[in-house]
């Protein structure tokens, strides 16, 4: 019974962990999205050219 629950169990974490990895590659895309359009959009201000975000 306990290899049985032993199984049952590692099956659970590595779901879990698989999951968790997918979220944060989506996570990881929509940032380098958002930081190569922070290249492509930059607005002037003052005459000077910047970035439209502060990081």
């Amino acid at each position: 019974m306990v290899p049985v629950l032993l199984v049952l169990l590692l099956a659970l974490i590595l779901f879990g962990a698989g999951f968790a990895l997918k979220a944060l590659w989506w996570i990881a895309v929509i940032v380098l999205v958002v930081w190569l359009l922070g290249f492509v959009i930059r607005p002037t201000a003052g005459g000077k050219r910047g970035r439209w975000y502060r990081w």
